[in-house]
């Protein structure tokens, strides 16, 4: 099964039909909340940064041997998303940003793992827009987000991965310290760039305005 979906996604007919989730998926993000218009601001920035993630994402400072990489980045913009939009729209451009991932590099063994890996995991970014309006809201929005995808990698690696696990782990430990190693490294540079005065400064403007 796994090599089938792998397959279907890297084929013209899989790849059609993701850019047509992806755009169905865009048209949900533009669409305001209660009593609002057409936000086309709100698609115009969730699209940017869904291609900034993108971009990023394959700017890969170290990569490890078993799937995960520590990126330049990569995980702050559909995080941003969240905390600009809320959670209903940063949720949304993080399954964009995995079904994205899917068209250009699937790894794909199981359909559960597929989930859990591409559209799950990602768009759990997204729940940053549950604190977006706290103090600090990024930057808790950003661990939140972050620890979701972990979640969501330390399950499909438990599952799915557990036969890789060395001498003296069992498939949990190992899931939880495999997933953490990259994730802690990405994770921490992030929170220190966000964090800047100047740049979280800049990001509370931007959020102000829209």
């Amino acid at each position: 099964m796994g090599e089938k979906l792998q397959a279907f996604f890297e084929s013209t007919a899989g790849q059609v039909v993701t850019v047509v989730i992806i755009i169905v998926l865009l048209l949900w993000i533009m669409k305001g909340d209660k009593e609002k218009k057409m936000d086309v601001k709100a698609l115009t920035v969730s699209a940017l940064l869904i291609a900034l993630a993108i971009v990023l994402g394959q700017v890969k400072l170290f990569e490890m041997p078993q799937g995960g990489s520590v990126t330049l980045l990569s995980t702050l913009p559909i995080v941003l998303c969240g905390y600009l939009f809320g959670t209903r729209r940063g949720v949304t451009a993080g399954v964009c940003v995995g079904l994205l991932n899917l068209i250009f590099g699937p790894y794909i063994i199981h359909p559960v793992q597929m989930l859990l890996d591409y559209p799950i995991a990602f768009g759990a970014m997204g729940l940053s827009g549950i604190v977006r309006d706290s103090k600090n809201g990024l930057t808790k929005g950003y661990i939140i987000g972050v620890a979701a995808r972990y979640v969501c990698a330390v399950l499909s690696g438990v599952i799915f991965f557990g036969a890789y696990a060395p001498e003296g782990f069992n498939g949990l430990t190992w899931s939880l310290w495999y997933n953490l190693t990259y994730l802690a490294i990405e994770g921490i540079m992030t929170l220190i760039v966000i964090n800047i005065t100047q740049v979280k400064s800049a990001f509370e403007r931007v959020k102000n305005t829209l």
